[in-house]
């Protein structure tokens, strides 16, 4: 019964993944059927690979295979090591004395990755075989197969960007059958589990609408569940049309975090980078609620024209840090968002589609605005805006009218934005325009040419008003003194005849 009872805690100690394994149980596949260990057989390991959920699943981890609840995914392209403790020999006692030795001190040595956990077996006085490697498939399974009897150390090599690997982890083959204590399992079978950490990003520039604006992006990363998170960082870098404005950092569930306490921002001028990293005591509050997630919200000011993509970078884990984006263990990258920014150019003409120069205009943002001349947009700085001598007026740096918060909107929803130019002053002989001129702003308005003509009809809509002195006072006057002198003539006539 003793020696029972040290091969079932033997048997617990070597297939814990180190709190990252499911508790899966079932019925065990065919074992051996002699009560003791045949060292001359071969077995083998059968890694199936899953997401980590926020509870556990409940049942038995114990070498067997089973099948998975619902609500796991299965994780592909995950690489796992395979290494035999070279200097144990399970075909004997003192060999499993050995086997559950090398386990606890392991577990105690809390180690978190692949170059950690070969240390461990070193420090402990074992020597480790020449890995062997295979990655899950689409179903996340990877499978080892003509396993020698022995204990190997698995570890986690290659995972796809955003997971957070599970920790190395020690297993014997074989192992004793749990549903029947008289045999042996030589076809094991573990569930080690990824933390999957996912991001999103969004912009809010709907109210923004001209450079100099200041528009927010609000990067949202799902914290990895695990006890121990040993780094975590948001990297976000502007692009160069942007100017930095500031950074907010909080939890989703409302949990209180202080910036040089909890985390720290820094902004390279150079590269226009924003990086927001936990610090231990940062890690230790994300750890605690890793059901909520980390909300970074950086504002900039936008300096120039153009469809400006932009996107972000969460780092789950510390070996993240060292991959660069897109990489397989690298950081989770966000959709890209876009901010679009353009102008349009006017003609001024006659009717007769002559340009015309002298021309100034001011831009506003409502109707009513534009009526009442309230609030024109100010746009580098000025408000009126002058015709070149060619009559062309271009204004830029006005948001895009059918895209808002990173989305196309259409007309009539949120978001939408219509502008009006108001002329200030006409050109000599011109009337002033009477009402505002509704235009937007679309990617077709800020290629380069005229988008639309501004016509003037002349004073008067054409019909010259006389004026005193002119030519129609002239023939007046011509025609009194010809009345005049006529009258006179006649008298000096009568005078004479009488």
């Amino acid at each position: 019964m003793k020696a029972l009872s040290c091969r079932r805690a033997l048997l617990k100690a070597t297939t814990i993944v180190a709190g990252a394994t499911l508790a899966l149980g079932g019925l065990a596949l065919p074992a051996h059927a002699a009560p003791v260990v045949n060292g001359g057989a071969e077995g083998s390991l059968t890694i199936h690979k899953y997401d980590k959920l926020d509870t556990a699943s409940g049942v038995a981890h114990n070498g067997t295979q089973v099948t998975v609840p619902e609500g796991y995914t299965a994780l592909e392209d995950v690489r796992f090591a395979a290494q035999k403790v070279e200097d144990i020999d399970l075909g004997t006692n003192a060999g499993w004395r050995e086997a559950s030795e090398l386990a606890v001190a392991f577990d105690a040595a809390n180690v978190r990755y692949a170059d950690g956990a070969a240390a461990a077996v070193a420090d402990a006085g074992h020597s480790l075989a020449a890995a062997v490697t295979q990655t899950t498939n689409a179903e996340g399974e990877a499978f080892f197969t003509s396993l020698e009897v022995g204990q190997y150390l698995i570890t986690e090599t290659g995972y796809p960007a955003g997971v957070t690997p599970s920790a190395p982890f020690l297993v014997t083959v074989p192992l004793t059958d749990p549903n029947n204590n008289s045999q042996w399992i030589y076809d094991v079978h573990v569930y080690p589990k990824n933390a999957v950490t996912t991001a999103d990003k969004a912009v809010s520039d709907a109210d923004d609408i001209k450079l100099g604006d200041q528009i927010d992006y609000t990067i949202t990363g799902q914290i990895p569940n695990e006890e121990i998170i040993d780094g975590y960082k948001v990297v976000d870098t502007l692009d160069a049309k942007l100017g930095y404005a500031g950074t907010r950092v909080s939890l989703s569930n409302g949990t209180a975090v202080t910036e040089g306490t909890h985390f720290t921002v820094t902004h390279n001028e150079s590269s226009n980078a924003v990086t927001v990293e936990f610090t231990e005591a940062g890690r230790v509050v994300l750890a605690a609620h890793h059901t909520a997630e980390v909300l970074v919200q950086i504002s900039a000011v936008v300096n120039g024209v153009g469809e400006i993509s932009n996107q972000a970078h969460v780092y789950p884990n510390r070996p993240s840090f060292d991959v660069e984006p897109g990489q397989p263990g690298g950081p989770t990258t966000t959709p890209e968002i876009e901010t679009k920014w353009g102008g349009i150019t006017f003609q001024k003409t006659d009717e007769e589609n002559r340009a015309l120069s002298g021309a100034r205009f001011s831009v506003f943002a409502s109707e009513t605005d534009a009526r009442s001349g309230a609030n024109p947009i100010s746009l580098g700085g000025k408000t009126v805006f002058g015709v070149n001598d060619e009559g062309q007026l271009t204004l830029s740096g006005l948001r895009y009218s059918d895209f808002a918060n990173g989305e196309a909107v259409a007309e009539g929803e949120e978001g939408y934005q219509s502008y009006w130019l108001v002329e200030t002053e006409a050109p000599a002989g011109y009337e002033l325009l009477a009402a505002p001129v509704e235009f937007t702003i679309t990617a077709g308005t800020t290629t380069p040419g005229v988008d639309r003509d501004i016509v003037n009809v002349p004073s008067n809509a054409g019909f010259e008003l006389p004026l005193t002195g002119g030519t129609g006072t002239t023939l007046l006057y011509a025609a009194g003194v010809l009345l005049v002198g006529g009258a006179v003539l006649m008298a000096i006539r009568s005078r004479r005849n009488a």
